[in-house]
Parts: structure tokens; sequence; C-alpha cells
């Protein structure tokens, strides 16, 4: 951990006012428009970016909830900067895992523009279709998905890393901008669903970040607003 670590403001106190009623990590049925994927379709995405002697080096870049909770193995973790995509809260809008109907959650995703610091998970080579395949039931488990896989340049000290990551199709109807930090925060301090809220989301995310000592300015002042507007709510008499 940093020796600098700075002190968030947001803390598991906050995230604590903010519980589903019942945590439920199975994947509910899809929406309207929408198809569950079968390992079939992983199958053909792992065919579509890796040539079946491609084994020794299978990288993926994260971003969001991929650092603090991989969905899968790793035998090797960096830290890397991406160049001409940034993470934004613009994937919406989320009613099951991390929202409600009354209250929709915002989940991140890599937009163009900018650039973004994350980690990087190098994968195991004798087992890396199934760690795929893991990875993709998690962030691709219906389909058509509004953030698909690309192949991404990293920088990670002398290193050019190719990895895997997802990017947000701003065709896809569930892209989300022009949202002031303020709007995002509002959304950020109430959504919770079947996975928890996304205070925690945020929480986990820029926790980790900072124990690897990777700041992201915006994450930063996203943390303050959201503890700001929970103590409004449940900590008017302290």
């Amino acid at each position: 951990m940093p020796k600098d670590q700075r002190q968030m403001r947001l803390t598991s106190r906050h995230v604590a006012y903010l519980q589903p009623d019942t945590v439920v990590e199975a994947l509910p049925p899809p929406p309207e428009g929408m198809s569950e994927a079968s390992e079939a379709d992983h199958r053909d995405t792992i065919a579509k970016f890796f040539g079946p002697d491609d084994h020794d080096e299978t990288w993926v870049f994260a971003y969001g909830s991929l650092i603090w909770k991989p969905a899968c193995d790793y035998v090797e973790v960096r830290t890397g900067l991406l160049h001409g995509w940034h993470r934004a809260f613009c994937l919406g809008w989320n009613n099951r895992f991390r929202g409600s109907d009354a209250n929709p959650g915002l989940m991140l995703a890599l937009d163009r523009g900018g650039a973004c610091k994350g980690a990087l998970y190098r994968l195991p080579a004798d087992k890396r279709d199934e760690n795929l395949i893991k990875l993709f039931e998690r962030e691709m488990g219906w389909k058509p998905t509004a953030f698909p896989p690309r192949m991404v340049t990293v920088r990670s000290g002398d290193r050019t890393i190719r990895a895997l990551t997802f990017c947000i199709d701003r065709n896809s109807g569930r892209y989300i901008s022009g949202l002031s930090e303020n709007q995002i925060a509002d959304v950020l301090a109430k959504a919770v669903g079947t996975r928890g809220s996304m205070a925690e989301y945020l929480f986990s995310t820029v926790e980790h970040l900072e124990q690897m000592g990777l700041h992201d300015a915006h994450l930063w002042r996203l943390q303050n607003l959201v503890a700001e507007r929970i103590e409004a709510v449940y900590e008017t008499d302290r």
C-alpha cells in the first residue's frame, strides 16, 4: 500500500446504509430483446481475438470491478496506462444488479478519449480458454453486449502489452453521456440492486485503485460527492 495513500471520505460506514434485501449473484433472465450468451458464443469470441496456439501471454486490462473482484484466475498482475480511452460511468441504466426501476444504476465502461490507469492480469497459459469463458460469462452474460471486448495497447513500465478489455458501444442504446459529476453522484448515492449498491461499487473501485497507487481524479471527486449525499440522508442527527 502506498505510504501517501489518501483518506477517502466514502467509507464502509456509508456503504452499510445501502444494502439489498437479498444478495443474488446468479444471472437473472435477460431483458426483452436480449438473450443469454452460450459457451459456444464465448468460444467464438476467443477464436476472434486469439489463435489456437496463442497461449503464452494472455492479458486482461481491468478498469472497474475486475480490479477488486477478478472473474478469472491469473498468474501475474501489473499496473498499466491505456491511452485513447478513459473510465466513465456511461453504461446504463442498470435496474437489476446494482440498481432498481426506481433508482437505476450507472456502471463503468471505457469510453473514447483521454487515458486510463488500471490493472493488467496475465491468465495462466494452460487454462487460458476456461478463464476467458469465466470472464465472458460475467462481463457478457447477455447478448448483444453493450460493451464488447476489444484488444488495446497498454504501457506497463518498460513494456507495451496487448490486452483484452471492454469498451462501450456508443450505438448500443445503453450509452449514457452528458451527465455532470453532481448528476452522476446523485445516481450512485441511491442505486441498490441484487448484487449491492453503486456506492459499494464506487468505494471498492477507488479504494483498490488507491492501494495500487493509481489515482483517478474524477472518481475521487465522485466518492466525496457520494459520501456527502449519503451523510445528508442517513446522518442528519449525528
